[in-house]
């Protein structure tokens, strides 16, 4: 059964507000990621940015998704050559709505956060795949096998 993607609007690292509906019509990865320049936030992106080009050929449009601001944002996207929108969510309107706003632990100490998780929307806006486990360096490959498999 599939889902409807809740929509949005938000700023990417350069200012300019992305909407879901701006990729009615084509499949979209949507990840969250907990912090600008940590390292396995930064694997993850690196991994994106590298492998860009085989979801593009596959007509995928790559959104990630933080609660940092636009400013850590643009930073993150120039220190590691990013080339894909990566979202600012500082009011957490979106990653409470996908769900991904959770509690976390870390060294003893429990704190809200962002579980890395991510969503593949279909042309039709809808949730085909949600991605709870995420392995930031592997992941890329696992959406572009799951996009060849299920023939998006």
């Amino acid at each position: 059964m599939t889902q409807k993607a809740f929509s949005f609007s938000l700023p990417d690292q350069d200012g300019k507000v992305r909407s879901l509906s701006d990729y009615k019509g084509k499949v979209v990865l949507l990840y969250f990621y907990p912090k600008d320049m940590t390292p396995g936030c930064t694997t993850e992106a690196q991994c994106f940015r590298d492998r860009l080009n085989d979801f593009q050929k596959l007509g995928v449009q790559v959104l990630g998704v933080s609660v940092d601001t636009v400013e850590s944002h643009k930073k993150f996207a120039e220190k590691h050559h990013l080339n894909f929108p990566i979202l600012s969510d500082t009011e957490k309107k979106v990653v409470d709505a996908y769900g991904v706003w959770k509690k976390k632990s870390l060294f003893g100490n429990t704190f809200l956060g962002i579980k890395r998780e991510s969503f593949l929307i279909n042309d039709k806006g809808e949730i085909v795949k949600h991605y709870e486990k995420v392995s930031p360096a592997q992941h890329p490959e696992e959406v572009l096998k799951d996009v060849k498999d299920l023939g998006l």
